[in-house]
């Protein structure tokens, strides 16, 4: 009698979670006619040619990071399982399915510190917006505005999901990776665009999205690298992808997973109020508070390398004239890239290459080689790195500033909080390409560089993005 009591009971308990499923929130009425109206919203000057920014930094990233060993294997994976030829591996030979490509091309936009950063959600939007809405968009055949617009909308969900979750604090506490969460959604919105989703279509796409929500802060402890573009661009960019195409294809879903039982919120407690997922929606566009590297390093790194070069422009002092570097950034900011096994998160060894070549470039940043190089090795026991406390409170602006002592016994200094390319600072179009030329010209050729940014600065005349493939392609 008890057991069929206590079955009763909780049956009666379970029952009433399901009253609400015909119920459709005003925030998920709000996000899901947003997003189904994107493919045909005209969109602010301004934000279009931020989004041709990011499209070609992005795809510079995809191109260059063909040749370092996560884009390697990248590449390796999706001609092993490459499915229905329809979309494009970046930087390859290979055409595979729409799934394994946003997964390959998501890695290969990350696989180095290329990519985009967008500071007030934690998150990195390009690797997994491109991919998806180029995966997705040669498989229906989209237009170059479509794909642009696409790419805009994705980079408007995303941020605002992790934003509402508390970016960099909730990571820290959750031990969740808001790059992953982010990146999801990031890579859901700029499918289900490319897919032409309906608002009642984009409600089940996002809870196909938050049903294969994940990724944990464990990335930190990935040395290759490899993972870590997995858990920043590929799983997301595939996350994304798959949702679109679930729901494209006929899958139906929960109407709001935004509210009611069991919601996304109340599964991942957010931090701040989740009206904020859709604060400002339509009139502040994410993609104008994204940075984009000026440095082909990690991002905590940036403001270091810009304070360093500043000095050098300045002083004009050489290797043999430094007694002493410290460099003070945010104390969060210092595990990350603190004497790190990677090159291009390794801030003393990158600081040592500025002190040596006067700069650097996707290249130096890359060579791993030069980690045991004596030249390199005698400047980096030059640098020490100082966590500040003072700085951490200034994120998500990344500030630093780095003191040179010299051996005439003058110390000069540089503070740095706006570095060049954040959306306080911002990169014109001329640095952009300028950028992507040192990405993209030793892979695939000044002449075919010179064309993919012709394309990519008049995406609105290209009638289908598959015309894109045989620039971003090694040739056959």
């Amino acid at each position: 009698m008890l057991q069929c009591a206590g079955g009763l009971f909780a049956a009666a308990t379970v029952r009433p979670r399901y009253a609400d499923a015909a119920e459709v929130s005003a925030a998920m009425t709000t996000l899901s006619t947003y997003m189904s109206g994107a493919a045909t919203m005209r969109l602010p000057d301004p934000v279009v040619e931020k989004t041709k920014h990011m499209i070609l930094d992005t795809l510079a990233a995809m191109i260059s990071g063909s040749e370092l060993p996560p884009g390697r294997f990248a590449i390796q994976f999706a001609r092993a399982y490459g499915g229905n030829p329809v979309a494009t591996v970046v930087g390859s030979t290979v055409r595979c399915g729409p799934i394994e490509a946003a997964l390959a091309n998501g890695i290969l936009a990350h696989s180095d510190e290329t990519d985009d950063t967008h500071p007030p959600s934690q998150s990195h939007p390009g690797c997994a917006a491109i991919p998806a809405a180029l995966a997705v968009g040669e498989k229906f055949g989209v237009d170059g505005t479509r794909f642009l617009r696409s790419v805009a909308l994705g980079y408007d969900v995303g941020t605002r999901v992790t934003a509402t979750l508390g970016k960099l604090q909730y990571m820290v506490e959750s031990h969740r990776s808001t790059h992953g969460i982010s990146g999801t959604f990031t890579a859901a919105a700029a499918a289900g665009c490319a897919a032409g989703l309906n608002a009642q279509q984009m409600r089940w796409l996002l809870s196909y999205t938050a049903q294969q929500t994940s990724g944990l802060a464990s990335w930190q402890r990935d040395t290759d690298h490899i993972e870590k573009a997995f858990d920043f661009g590929g799983m997301p960019a595939r996350n994304g992808v798959t949702s679109a195409l679930l729901v494209q294809a006929g899958g139906t879903g929960v109407d709001d997973v935004l509210s009611g039982a069991d919601n996304f919120f109340v599964a991942f407690v957010p931090r701040n109020n989740p009206a904020m997922v859709v604060e400002e929606l339509g009139r502040r566009f994410e993609i104008m508070r994204t940075d984009i590297k000026k440095w082909t390093v990690g991002a905590p790194i940036q403001a270091p390398l810009d304070a360093l070069d500043t000095l050098l422009k300045q002083y004009r002092f050489q290797p043999a004239q430094v007694k002493q570097v410290i460099v003070r950034v945010a104390t969060d900011e210092a595990t990350i890239v603190n004497n790190r096994e990677i090159p291009d998160i390794n801030l003393q060894h990158l600081i040592a290459v500025m002190l040596v070549d006067g700069t650097v470039t996707f290249k130096s940043a890359h060579d791993a080689a030069r980690m045991t190089d004596p030249a390199i090795l005698r400047e980096r026991a030059k640098v020490q790195l100082a966590p500040d406390e003072a700085l951490e409170r200034l994120l998500p602006q990344r500030t630093a500033i780095v003191e040179v002592t010299l051996t005439d016994g003058r110390m000069v200094s540089e503070r740095v909080g706006t570095v060049r390319g954040t959306a306080a600072n911002p990169m014109t179009r001329a640095d952009v390409i300028a950028k992507a030329r040192d990405l993209i010209v030793p892979v695939q050729g000044a002449a075919t560089f010179d064309k993919l940014v012709e394309r990519v600065f008049d995406i609105e005349n290209v009638k289908n993005v598959v015309e894109l493939r045989p620039l971003l392609q090694r040739a056959g």
